[in-house]
């Protein structure tokens, strides 16, 4: 083999590395932290802002779509946990006639992976009384774990209970 054949052999091999492993970062770059981050504190704390607001719509069901099919929900004003569906419904069914607006006191939110978070803390729920309008506040703690499965953050374990001192 001649020096120029070889030469041109080394530039080729070259080449071909430079553009395989190019290739390589380009996949590790689309593939790699990007798609794999994880969600900020602000976008979970808006996970609670969503729950909220389903609550306002007065539609059982649309606050029971925000819990995954098998969530445990342990609610503040029922002895009764929740481990299904139909429960949560049912309890929201019982909830929602009271007009629940809840307000976070404190909250302590902790991002585990890119498909999973808890936020924790202090809330106050104002609940109306249907039959007189009389208002009164409900001082509780709360905690809620998020999963993202299928590409939607559903709530997976809700513990809420009246604050023990209040």
């Amino acid at each position: 083999m001649t020096r120029r054949t070889m030469s041109k052999r080394a530039a080729v091999v070259t080449v071909t590395t430079a553009l395989a492993l190019g290739t390589l970062g380009t996949v590790a770059a689309t593939a790699g932290p990007q798609h794999d981050a994880k969600p900020s504190k602000k976008q979970i704390a808006a996970l609670f802002d969503g729950w909220n607001a389903a609550l306002q719509t007065g539609d059982p069901k649309k606050v029971a779509n925000r819990y995954a099919p098998d969530a445990v929900l342990l609610p503040t004003v029922s002895n009764e946990i929740r481990t299904d569906r139909a429960e949560i419904v049912d309890y929201f069914e019982h909830f929602l006639p009271n007009k629940p607006v809840a307000k976070k006191v404190e909250t302590y939110i902790n991002v585990l992976d890119r498909n999973s978070a808890i936020d924790a803390g202090a809330y106050d729920i104002t609940l109306t009384d249907p039959n007189t309008g009389k208002k009164r506040v409900v001082e509780a703690r709360y905690t809620y774990e998020y999963e993202k499965r299928g590409g939607k953050w559903l709530i997976v374990n809700h513990h809420s209970s009246v604050m023990p001192e209040g």
